[in-house]
């Protein structure tokens, strides 16, 4: 059996405390994760990550710093995926943009309200990268290098 991880993105979005998250559909129950998904061909991790947040909230973003780079498997499926986390900006929101499917829509919430509802996280993932982006990890986006 061949091994092939999934290399995912997420991006961690503050604005006075509230997170940028998306209410989700996952195995038939509504989930919050952060703005997520799968690199694609010929794209950067950058700028997938723009892309999916994007594409999931409505929201331009910019990105500013790798928060953290972590595997996961996931019990549902035992697929493994490595997300890489970046912080950023919001800039501009587009509340008409028809957001991907099965995207119930964008929500902001501080980590408290996020922290009560641990039946609602899409993964463990969701929570801490919130609080490795709080305890003030960050690493400058020289650290990703394309192959030369």
């Amino acid at each position: 059996m061949r091994f092939i991880p999934h290399i995912t993105v997420a991006t961690i979005i503050e604005d006075h405390g509230r997170f940028l998250l998306v209410e989700e559909m996952a195995d038939g129950r509504a989930v919050f994760n952060q703005p997520a998904g799968h690199l694609e061909a010929d794209e950067s991790l950058i700028q997938a990550a723009i892309r999916e947040t994007l594409e999931e909230t409505g929201w331009d973003i910019e990105v500013t710093a790798v928060t953290g780079i972590y595997l996961y498997t996931a019990p549902s499926n035992g697929v493994t995926y490595q997300r890489v986390c970046f912080a950023g900006n919001a800039l501009r929101h587009h509340p008409t943009l028809a957001l991907d499917d099965g995207i119930i829509g964008p929500h902001w919430l501080t980590r408290a309200e996020l922290a009560e509802q641990p039946g609602r996280w899409r993964s463990a993932l969701v929570l801490q990268c919130i609080d490795d982006y709080l305890t003030g990890e960050r690493f400058p986006l020289s650290l990703l290098r394309p192959a030369s």
